[in-house]
């Protein structure tokens, strides 16, 4: 009787199952499996577009709402329009910083 052997990475499942990379080039019948688990790869960290569309799917799936087509619109014209507001918060805070920079100074 000859001992054939081959090495074939894999995953092993939460269910106990085995997904093997590449098929095994074995006559069919019984085999035996060691298995050595590796050490553990570091996480790819996903980049901005991979995160931005896993909380999509994630808020979808909470049944979260988002804006539509007309909302953002809507939305960044309201931002557009609104800098005399934003000017006017810089001219008050102006004053402010002035007053507390000479404070530090004496």
């Amino acid at each position: 009787m000859s001992l054939t052997e081959t090495v074939i990475e894999g995953t092993l499942k939460p269910d106990g199952t085995l997904e093997l990379d590449v098929k095994p080039n074995l006559a069919p019948g019984r085999v035996k499996i060691l298995l050595r688990q590796e050490a553990p790869t570091k996480p790819q960290l996903e980049d901005w577009w991979q995160y931005m569309q896993r909380t999509r799917l994630e808020l979808e799936a909470m049944k979260y709402s988002t804006m539509t087509e007309s909302q953002v619109q809507s939305h960044i014209e309201w931002l557009r329009g609104d800098d005399d507001r934003i000017e006017e918060v810089y001219r008050e805070m102006e004053p402010q910083n002035v007053s507390r920079s000479l404070r530090l100074l004496f």
